[in-house]
């Protein structure tokens, strides 16, 4: 059985980010774009792992420019971006494609895992989000519409001990 734990990154930094390395904790995977009308999301989603870090939440961003080119910036730009516009300070990864053959294999996996609006698997566009639980499962997927914020029940109940 795959989990969440089978799966590397590579951070906006360019270091390693093993899955792995934080067993037992709640993820919030979140595919980011800087110049998109969802971007102030990037606010909410700091305050949630600001709130709920400390408990066992990481929130972890994959900057993608495959819908409308609204990320067309380096890493090094995006990680700028981010940082002065939002003071995110939560993971951030490097740029990858979410959809189609050249997919990162984790979202390969997340969209198999958990399908969008009428069984749809691919990612319609930036700031879809998915939770995964302590054991490394996809708990539940969100729209781009649906904001930070309205998660907080779903991420309290996936700390609960």
């Amino acid at each position: 059985m795959t989990t969440i734990y089978d799966f590397e990154a590579v951070s906006i930094q360019g270091e390693k980010f093993r899955f792995a390395d934080h067993r037992d904790k709640v993820f919030l995977i979140v595919n980011t774009a800087s110049k998109c009308g969802f971007t102030p999301q990037f606010a909410g989603l700091e305050k949630l792992w600001e709130t709920y870090g400390p408990r066992g939440l990481m929130v972890v961003g994959f900057p993608s420019n495959e819908f409308g080119k609204q990320d067309p910036g380096s890493d090094r730009e995006i990680a700028s971006f981010c940082q002065l516009n939002y003071g995110v300070t939560f993971p951030m990864m490097r740029k990858i494609e979410v959809n189609g053959a050249g997919a990162h294999p984790l979202w390969a996996w997340l969209r198999r895992e958990a399908s969008g609006v009428l069984g749809t698997t691919s990612i319609k566009w930036n700031f879809t989000k998915f939770l995964v639980g302590k054991e490394g499962r996809v708990l539940k997927r969100y729209a781009s519409t649906d904001k930070p914020e309205a998660l907080i029940d779903d991420i309290e109940s996936a700390l609960a001990p």
